[in-house]
């Protein structure tokens, strides 16, 4: 195969402090690197997740997202879990409002949606 594996998932937040906490805090995953970045009035934080790594950028003046979750482009990030019960209770510890389980018809694993602060689609799946 020619490619090995996902790199890293680039996120534009809208307000840079709140999605950091976010995706560093709330769904604790560490600080790889935070970089500002002057000439585009932009900061760059490199997140570990896994073997991969999450980027968050902020840029002035974004447009929000089109739709959820149809939007033409990126649908959702699915982030693989042993078991779904403790992230979600995390996640409420943090007044994050986690959809309903659901079970993937095709594979029989459970999982379920939330969003982050931006509305962007994230996904939780047993694996």
């Amino acid at each position: 195969m020619m490619l090995d594996a996902i790199h890293h998932v680039a996120i534009i937040g809208s307000d840079y402090e709140r999605s950091k906490q976010f995706y560093s805090v709330v769904l604790n995953l560490p600080i790889i690197r935070e970089v500002w970045r002057a000439d585009r009035q932009s900061w760059k934080c490199d997140l570990q997740l896994g073997s991969a790594q999450l980027e968050l950028f902020s840029f002035p003046s974004s447009p929000p997202r089109p739709s959820r979750p149809e939007a033409a482009g990126l649908r959702h990030l699915a982030l693989s879990v042993r078991a779904l019960e403790p992230v979600i209770e995390h996640l409420n510890r943090f007044q994050v409002v986690v959809e309903p389980i659901r079970v993937d018809e095709h594979t029989g694993r459970r999982f379920t949606f939330f969003t982050d602060p931006d509305g962007l689609p994230l996904e939780l799946y047993e694996a």
